[in-house]
C-alpha cells in the first residue's frame, strides 16, 4: 500500500480509502464486516462513511452503514488502526427525515454526537459537510449560469466555529468539505486565515474519475495552492467504468441495474467514452476498472481514492490498482479520449 500525508497534520493515510456507502443496503452487515476485515489485511487504514448512508437515502435505512462500522470496531477493539471519516447531512428535500436546519450550531452537535454513538467511538478523524447547503453546482452540474436567491445566508464563520468547539472537546479532530465549489472551498480557507483560531479546513470530497475531471478545472489549482487534499469518489463513476454495463448490458444487482435513476455516469457521451477507454485498457492488457482506479492514484492532488464495492472480487481488483503502474502510451492514450470527450458525466 502507498501512504500520503493527510494535509496539515502529521497523519498518513493510505491512498486508497474504503468507501462504505452500500453497506445496510447493497451489503449486509457480514459483507461490511468482511470488507473492512480484508481492507485493513491489505494496508488501508482509511475509511470514510457518513450518517445518510446507505445510498440511496431512506428513512428505515438512515446511518445503518455507521452502525454496521461501529460493531466492526467494537468486535475487533481496533478503532486506533483506523483514519476514519463521516459526514452531516447537508439541507435538502431527500434528507429531511434527518433534520431541517442545515449546518446551524445544533445540527452539527448533533450529527456528530449522533455518529459517535453509532460508530462506538469517542472521536472522527476527519468530519466533512456533506454538500453546501446554499444553490450551486454540484451533483452533476457543471456550470454556474444563472444565480437565484435561496434560503441560504453566509454562515461559514459560524460553521468554522461549531466545528473549532468539537475539535476542543476532543469530538472530531480535523474538517473536510465535500460536493463544494471553488468559490465555496476558498471562502472557508480564507475564514480560517483572517480568524487564525478558526479550523482549516483539510481534504475536500469530491467526484473524480476518467468520466469526470472537471476537478482540474478550477479545484486542482486549489488544492496544489492551499495543500487542500483531494478524496476522490466515484472514481468507477458508480460501477461505469468497469465496464460491465457495455453493449446495454443491465447485470443484475449491480447499482444502476438496482437504482436506474442513479444515471449521471451513463448518458449517451459517458457510454461512448466508455468504450474508448474499455479499448484501450484492452489494447495494453490492463482492466478498465485498474486502468480507471490507476489513473486516479496517481494525480498529485489526490490524497486518497475511495473505492466501493459489494462483492469480495470487486473489492480485491480495486485495491490491487495500487500496484498498477501506467505507461506512457497509456496516459497519453488517456488525454486524447479525454479531449475527445471531456468531462462527459459532471
Amino acid at each position: 500500500m502507498i501512504y500520503t500525508q493527510l494535509p496539515h497534520t502529521d497523519i498518513e493515510v493510505s491512498k486508497i480509502c474504503l468507501g462504505t456507502m452500500t453497506w445496510g443496503r447493497q451489503n449486509t452487515e457480514e459483507e461490511g464486516h468482511a470488507q473492512m476485515d480484508y481492507a485493513l489485511e491489505q494496508g488501508i487504514n482509511f475509511f470514510d462513511t457518513a450518517e445518510l448512508y446507505p445510498i440511496p437515502a431512506k428513512k428505515e435505512l438512515h446511518s445503518v452503514t455507521e452502525e454496521i462500522i461501529g460493531k466492526w470496531f467494537k468486535k475487533n477493539n481496533n478503532r486506533d488502526k483506523i483514519v476514519l471519516g463521516s459526514k452531516i447531512a447537508g439541507r435538502s428535500e431527500v434528507t429531511k427525515f434527518i433534520r431541517t436546519d442545515g449546518f446551524s450550531k445544533t445540527a452539527i452537535i448533533e450529527a456528530v454526537e449522533g455518529s459517535l454513538r453509532r460508530l462506538q467511538t469517542d472521536y472522527i478523524d476527519v468530519y466533512q459537510l456533506h454538500w453546501p447547503e446554499r444553490k450551486t453546482n454540484y451533483f452533476g452540474k457543471l456550470g454556474y449560469t444563472y444565480h437565484s436567491s435561496d434560503y441560504w445566508e453566509d454562515n461559514f464563520h459560524q460553521i468554522l466555529e461549531t466545528l473549532r468547539d468539537l475539535i476542543a472537546e476532543g469530538k472530531i479532530r480535523h474538517v473536510g468539505l465535500s460536493n463544494e465549489t471553488p468559490w465555496g472551498a476558498m471562502r472557508f480557507l480564507e475564514e480560517s486565515k483572517v480568524h487564525i483560531r478558526l479550523p482549516r479546513m483539510k481534504t475536500i470530497q469530491n467526484p473524480y474519475s476518467l468520466l469526470n475531471r472537471s476537478f482540474e478545472v478550477g479545484l486542482a489549482e486549489i488544492s496544489h495552492r492551499e495543500n487542500l487534499g483531494l478524496l476522490a469518489y466515484s472514481p468507477l463513476g458508480f460501477g461505469v467504468l468497469s465496464g460491465k454495463y457495455l453493449g446495454g448490458k443491465q447485470p443484475e444487482n449491480a447499482r444502476v441495474s438496482l437504482f436506474p435513476n442513479y444515471n449521471r455516469y451513463s448518458n449517451e457521451m459517458s457510454v461512448k467514452a466508455t468504450q474508448k477507454y474499455y479499448e484501450l485498457a484492452q489494447e495494453h492488457n490492463i482492466s478498465l476498472s485498474q486502468m480507471a482506479l490507476a489513473f486516479v492514484n496517481t494525480r498529485p492532488f489526490v490524497t486518497s481514492n475511495i473505492i466501493g464495492a459489494t462483492t469480495m472480487d470487486q473489492l480485491k481488483e480495486n485495491i490491487g490498482s495500487i500496484e498498477v503502474t501506467l505507461s506512457d502510451a497509456v496516459l497519453a492514450g488517456i488525454e486524447a479520449i479525454h479531449t475527445e470527450f471531456p468531462n462527459p458525466a459532471p
